[in-house]
């Protein structure tokens, strides 16, 4: 089963790398990684994805509690949530090819960051499947590079994932 972790840490040097070779020395292989300041300056935001049973995780988050700069771990994957990525893509274009690029820009709401002599940079948020069948519309034109930023998630509601006001480790699972 696929998880979608939140966790709060420290805005601290050295802690994503701690964050991450835990999981790598559990064997998990994290398929995005999203991480920045929150709403806290000192504190930052990672939004992670993983691959993994239930009782797995569940030791991989009580690892990831011993962790000094560690501060809260959600797991809102059972939990009703917004969910976004971002993708930048470059890709080949010609006079004759341009416009049927252009259509597809329009028909997935994405925006052209940048105009070459024979490329277009194109950018678009979304799910996981808008980006994907937006790359593979793209794909016949000839990709030449591509980034993603991975997924970023938030609760939906009045319901949050932020610290409260006492700032302490804490754990909340769906709920």
């Amino acid at each position: 089963m696929t998880h979608t972790l939140t966790v709060l840490v420290e805005n601290t040097p050295g802690v994503l790398a701690r964050v991450a070779g835990l999981f790598s020395r559990r064997g998990f292989n994290i398929d995005s990684l999203a991480v920045g300041r929150s709403e806290d300056p000192g504190i930052s935001r990672m939004t992670i994805v993983v691959e993994g049973d239930d009782q797995i995780l569940e030791q991989v988050t009580k690892q990831l509690h011993k962790l000094v700069d560690v501060i809260k771990i959600s797991d809102v994957t059972r939990d009703d949530f917004v969910d976004r990525e971002l993708v930048m893509i470059k890709v080949n274009t010609e006079s004759s090819t341009r416009g049927e690029i252009m259509q597809l820009v329009d028909i997935f709401r994405a925006r052209i960051v940048d105009v070459g002599p024979k490329t277009l940079t194109i950018e678009v948020t979304g799910y996981e499947s808008k980006i994907n069948a937006f790359e593979n519309s793209l794909r016949p034109f000839g990709i030449i590079e591509m980034v993603r930023t991975g997924k970023v998630a938030m609760l939906r509601g009045f319901r949050s994932t932020t610290l409260n006001n006492n700032h302490k480790k804490e754990d909340t699972n769906s709920g």
